[in-house]
């Protein structure tokens, strides 16, 4: 019986998973349809492929055999890709991009705009997502990019089968009620009402390490998850926020509320910007790597304007060069 080469790339998926469940969310597909598709594989071939045991599975001999064949498969498959790309005059498809609302409005909305008069072959669908719901999409296939945000101290590999690029860190900019003397010194806001952060969300891990820096814990009443909500709350009168660059100053500094007041304080961190896609030995596609790099030319056009130092710690505003999570340089294309 002739084997189906497809089935060889669920066994490739175990090999590099380690496991059927590993090899199930790198395919996006079920552990029993991996398991169905190894059984027929070994029913096929005559052979058995893998050894099971209370500690996982292993390759049998044959099994490498048909994994290494498999690898040689796939990599003539890429260098296919590649010629055929190489063909054409220009980079086209449909790429998703997923963000929230600070990243869509400065960084997301100026590359597509930028991207419809400049590059029609490209077709950019934004959505505006959550974080748990885009990440999930990710997995799915259903998005190609996915924007996320953290605090500066908290960043951690991406997961198995994903890179994450930084596109920039932004300062974190206190904002207070108008009417309240303005703070030269964190010290001066040490007994102020914070308004509090959705849980989980940067604003709040970096509150948190503000409050260690202080040397306890701080005052908070309130919960907010949009900026815009937490501006209105300032204004207000009800308390202080930590907020990003993003979100008070350029282009967003004409829906900052009256009654406001900005300030840049050292000492205040910075908040991470970074783009998260799948990456194996198809992906990036081509038209994925240049919408990344549009992205990251975008935000680093954005972060231009923030001098160096006005965030402490987190190295501000001027780490500007895009590069891999794992600290390792990106090339100009993002490859």
């Amino acid at each position: 019986m002739a084997t189906d080469p497809r089935r060889l790339g669920f066994l490739l998926a175990v090999h590099r998973g380690g496991g059927i469940l590993a090899a199930a969310d790198l395919l996006h597909v079920t552990p029993s349809a991996v398991s169905q598709q190894i059984q027929r594989l070994e029913a096929e071939e005559g052979v058995v492929v893998l050894d099971r045991g209370p500690r996982g599975v292993t390759l049998t001999p044959a099994g490498r055999v048909l994994a290494e064949t498999a690898e040689r498969i796939e990599t003539e498959l890429v260098e296919a890709r590649k010629a055929l790309a190489a063909l054409g005059d220009e980079v086209s498809g449909r790429v998703a991009v997923g963000s929230f609302q600070t990243a869509i409005r400065a960084v997301v909305a100026p590359v597509a705009g930028r991207l419809a008069e400049t590059a029609p072959g490209i077709e950019l669908d934004v959505q505006e997502r959550e974080p748990t719901e885009a990440l999930r999409l990710l997995r799915a296939g259903e998005l190609d990019v996915v924007l996320l945000e953290r605090d500066y101290e908290a960043d951690s590999p991406a997961p198995r089968g994903t890179r994450e690029i930084v596109l920039l860190d932004e300062p974190w900019r206190l904002v207070v009620p108008a009417g309240m003397p303005t703070p030269t010194r964190l010290d001066d806001v040490r007994d102020a009402v914070w308004l509090g952060p959705e849980p989980g969300t940067a604003a709040a891990r970096a509150l948190r390490r503000l409050a260690r820096g202080l040397g306890g814990t701080l005052r908070t009443r309130h919960n907010y998850y949009d900026f815009d909500v937490a501006l209105s709350l300032v204004a207000a009168g009800l308390g202080v926020a930590m907020l990003p660059a993003l979100a008070v100053e350029g282009g967003a500094s004409d829906e900052v509320p009256d009654g406001v007041t900005v300030v840049g304080l050292p000492g205040l961190g910075s908040r991470r910007l970074v783009a998260r896609h799948r990456a194996t030995r198809h992906e990036p596609r081509p038209v994925v790597a240049a919408v990344r790099g549009e992205l990251g030319a975008a935000a680093g056009g954005r972060a231009g304007g923030w001098r160096r130092g006005a965030a402490v710690g987190g190295g501000g505003a001027g780490a500007l060069r895009a590069r891999d999570i794992t600290g390792r340089r990106s090339l100009p294309g993002w490859t």
